[in-house]
């Protein structure tokens, strides 16, 4: 995932933010893998998981997921991890979905184990590349921090895997989903789920199997998150990708009445959109106005409750996908009884990097080289998969959930 921010950009959303402040994306679901924007009456549930074929498989069991208080009888000197990523601007919602996730994570070790305390550092992004180049040097400098949670997004990632690279400093993302980003030679960057080159084909199989769609046409926005999973939609989608309603738009636009008149003079069976909820939502209600008919499909970028809160009545029917799985029951409970708001997407993945990582300090790797060496050597499941990397950072497996709005 990669979002850019700009001040007109974030202006703009902010005010649809507000407008939607009573429907915020407050949940009211508890453990049925569905999340609900308060105030719409929708829910995006989860449909199924699905392998790189697009063929549903069966979730993993919870049972065997490590657990940050582990016995409660870890031993340490104090330790700091840090969380890199959007808490302001547009797209905040993802990031902060990050933090919490963390957070649970650190206050569950903490509680459990009073002879070994760790302390959560966050830093805000805004999404925003050049703000994270100017943000990286502060977490690396700080020498308590020994372990990275982030950044979330890809551009931002791109832009500053080399400074943590340098630095030696251990950087889990739950959410950078970039192909590319593993390309870069970095030995202390790993990804904590599946790339955009395996959700792009899991869910253009979907697509035109299960889903039984022929016609698609496909919109991207201009991040490197966009234009990635667009090339890999498209890619998969061969000829069922229309290239004469394959549309691109501006991060920050709002106004998408050129692309939506290639689309309905087109005559698609969907349209698939590769960007962010805050661009996504009024797609998508302009769309509906324009063709009520045309189904529409994102990506993890607009699985988010503040897209149906910000796309109302327009979001229904809407398929989502995401390499993240649904919150487990007691997850979403001890969440929802944190924050007051229910888990989002990444904040499951943020709970078991950061169980990871608190695990290896507990074991006594206590500097950035031990914790380095304790995750590039680490297997083990978690809530939301099991977790093992190759050398260059990717999952040795992986798979992708299909979310529908209803």
């Amino acid at each position: 995932m990669h979002r850019r921010t700009t001040t007109a950009a974030f202006a703009v959303a902010m005010a649809g933010v507000l407008a939607v402040s009573a429907c915020s994306s407050k949940s009211t679901d508890s453990g049925s893998g569905a999340s609900e924007a308060a105030g719409t009456g929708l829910q995006i549930t989860a449909l199924a998981q699905i392998d790189t074929q697009g063929n549903k498989v069966e979730a993993s069991s919870e049972s065997d997921a490590a657990s940050p208080a582990g016995d409660g009888t870890a031993k340490c000197d104090p330790a700091t991890i840090a969380m890199a990523g959007a808490l302001t601007g547009a797209d905040a919602a993802l990031g902060i979905n990050i933090k919490n996730g963390a957070q649970l994570a650190v206050d569950e070790h903490n509680n459990a184990n009073p002879d070994c305390q760790i302390t959560l550092k966050t830093f805000d992004t805004e999404g925003d590349p050049q703000k994270a180049t100017q943000v990286a040097p502060q977490i690396v400098n700080d020498s308590s921090i020994i372990g990275l949670i982030g950044p979330a997004f890809s551009g931002e990632t791109k832009a500053t895997g080399g400074i943590f690279n340098q630095a030696g400093l251990v950087s889990t993302t739950a959410s950078a989903t970039n192909p590319t980003l593993t390309d870069n030679g970095w030995k202390t960057f790993f990804r904590g789920l599946a790339n955009d080159d395996v959700q792009g084909p899991a869910l253009a199989k979907y697509i035109t199997g299960t889903m039984g769609k022929n016609k698609v046409c496909v919109i991207k926005d201009d991040t490197d998150y966009g234009i990635g999973l667009a090339n890999a939609m498209t890619a998969t989608l061969g000829s069922a990708a229309d290239a004469g309603c394959a549309g691109d738009v501006k991060k920050g636009e709002r106004d998408f009445s050129a692309v939506i008149s290639k689309v309905t003079g087109a005559n698609p069976d969907a349209v698939f959109y590769s960007g962010y909820y805050a661009e996504a939502a009024p797609l998508a209600q302009q769309l509906k106005s324009a063709d009520p008919d045309v189904t529409f499909i994102s990506g993890d970028g607009s699985n988010d409750p503040q897209f149906t809160a910000q796309a109302g009545d327009a979001a229904k029917g809407a398929y989502l996908s995401c390499p993240c799985g649904p919150a487990p029951s007691q997850f979403d409970k001890d969440y929802t009884a944190a924050f007051n708001q229910a888990p989002g997407v990444y904040s499951v993945e943020a709970y078991d990097l950061a169980t990871i990582l608190m695990k290896g300090i507990a074991e006594g790797n206590t500097t950035r080289p031990e914790l380095l060496q304790y995750v590039s050597s680490y297997s083990g499941d978690g809530l939301a998969r099991h977790y093992q990397w190759t050398p260059t950072g990717e999952l040795t497996s992986s798979l992708i959930w299909v979310y529908e709005v209803e």
